[in-house]
């Protein structure tokens, strides 16, 4: 059973918008229930502009390492504490809790399974679990089931929507309660909807080169993750690139985000995951970027697309010396 005491007096949690940041989230508020929750993103972090939100009593969680914060929590291979930051980190009272699990959900919920119930959770996490760490089958995934049709409502810039979630994951005792929630049953549908459009989307706007299948949605308002790019690849792709953002985007601009690239492994092939470590493409320009081995993101960086996509082209290239796990 997890102490409370041996961790911070956490006053503020703050998690990742997507599915595993939001189970995350629902754990730690379970455990901390006067906590604030904040849902952010990499780039957030990253940037500083969240910033004035961390402080010793914070918890952070599937989000990149902060050292101003009291507690970390996190499975990124590249978001690990170098062991100076761990050493300093944890000389001033911080809490490191970072292990190569397949969601930092599961390590939050392992944590705290024992001293409280999440029986909607129970049935979920392996999904979950699949899901944050490329282990999702091609039926699976194109069967398109409730929690991923639930995966994709979640969004960072609606906060409103993000805690109505979050009361309602704290609340019900069953993923049916939480699906026949009439904002959220709505949601549903918009996003299955939505998933058709982008089918359409991705099939004018991918091309693949040399077994990467890439995947051009910048400037289009349309995001997708790797599933929908290798599904749609098949067997011949072992990877894809997609671009997404605005050329006139910002950072901290929640309609107009900047260029970004992410990175996945086609898990849908046999032994897809384990071939090449993509974060050396994620972290070749910016220092920022990174992730997992099979699945990562960065900023695009100047002088632009085109030149970053050449050198990313180049390095994959020669993927068999430069990029073997």
């Amino acid at each position: 059973m997890t102490d409370k005491s041996t961790y911070p007096d956490v006053h503020r949690i703050i998690a990742d918008s997507d599915l595993d940041g939001m189970c995350a989230a629902v754990v730690l508020k379970k455990a901390y229930p006067k906590a604030e929750v904040h849902f952010a993103h990499a780039a957030l972090i990253r940037s500083g502009i969240i910033d004035d939100l961390i402080d010793e009593r914070t918890v952070t969680v599937d989000l990149p390492f902060h050292p101003k914060s009291g507690w970390y929590l996190d499975h990124h291979l590249t978001n690990k504490p170098s062991d100076s930051e761990h050493a300093e980190f944890t000389s001033k009272g911080g809490i490191v809790h970072w292990d190569h699990a397949p969601s930092a959900a599961r390590l939050a919920f392992d944590m705290f399974r024992e001293q409280f119930e999440f029986p909607h959770l129970e049935a979920i996490m392996p999904l979950v679990d699949a899901l944050d760490s490329g282990g999702i089958s091609l039926e699976t995934f194109l069967e398109d089931g409730p929690l991923l049709q639930l995966s994709r409502t979640l969004n960072y810039n609606d906060a409103e929507y993000m805690h109505h979630l979050l009361s309602l994951f704290q609340t019900c005792t069953s993923m049916d309660d939480i699906y026949a929630d009439a904002i959220v049953q709505q949601r549903m549908v918009d996003a299955k909807t939505s998933r058709e459009e982008l089918m359409e989307l991705v099939a004018k706007r991918t091309t693949i080169v040399n077994r990467l299948a890439i995947c051009r949605l910048e400037d289009t308002g349309h995001r997708s993750n790797g599933y929908l790019i290798t599904a749609f690849s098949g067997e011949d792709a072992d990877a894809c690139c997609i671009i997404h953002g605005y050329s006139d985007g910002e950072i901290g601009n929640k309609s107009r985000p900047p260029l970004s690239a992410s990175f996945y492994a086609n898990s849908f092939l046999p032994e897809g995951q384990n071939r090449y470590d993509l974060s050396r493409l994620a972290t070749e320009f910016d220092p920022h970027g990174g992730g997992h081995a099979n699945a990562c993101g960065c900023r695009i960086q100047p002088p632009g697309v085109e030149s970053n996509l050449s050198r990313w082209l180049a390095m994959w290239d020669d993927r068999e010396h430069s990029l073997r796990m």
